[in-house]
């Protein structure tokens, strides 16, 4: 198992290999954003890490990108590439498909997207 040196690294993206994400092509959009990270030379600046369940999966398959704290939706193989192009390579995100982005005291949802479950309310069902 490697240990990499991430020092130069400016962005890390987690790809989400849960069950739905998986079902709606998480293997694919993984190898896409991987590939296309390589393709565009930068291993150096861009770390990906494959998760298990992000707990957004009507949103599949999702994406996050950070230190911006950048969640997408929908990711596919065409949108994977985009998003390297335009948000890791030209530090463009991609507006069309952005779920949450990160506020500075918070997440704020974007596009219309379903909030969701909130957490404190399922635990008082509990």
């Amino acid at each position: 198992m490697a240990t990499w040196d991430l020092t130069e690294m400016n962005h890390h993206v987690l790809i989400c290999n849960g069950s739905s994400c998986m079902r709606k092509g998480g293997e694919e959009v993984t190898q896409a954003i991987r590939n296309e990270i390589k393709n565009r030379e930068l291993d150096v600046r861009v770390h990906t890490t494959r998760t298990r369940c992000n707990g957004r999966c009507k949103d599949a398959c999702v994406v996050i990108v950070y230190p911006e704290g950048t969640w997408y939706h929908g990711v596919d193989e065409q949108l994977a590439k985009e998003i390297v192009t335009s948000h890791l390579e030209k530090g463009e995100r991609v507006e069309k498909a952005i779920t949450y982005t990160y506020a500075g005291q918070g997440m704020q949802l974007k596009n219309d997207r379903e909030a969701g479950v909130s957490k404190e309310k399922e635990k008082q069902k509990q």
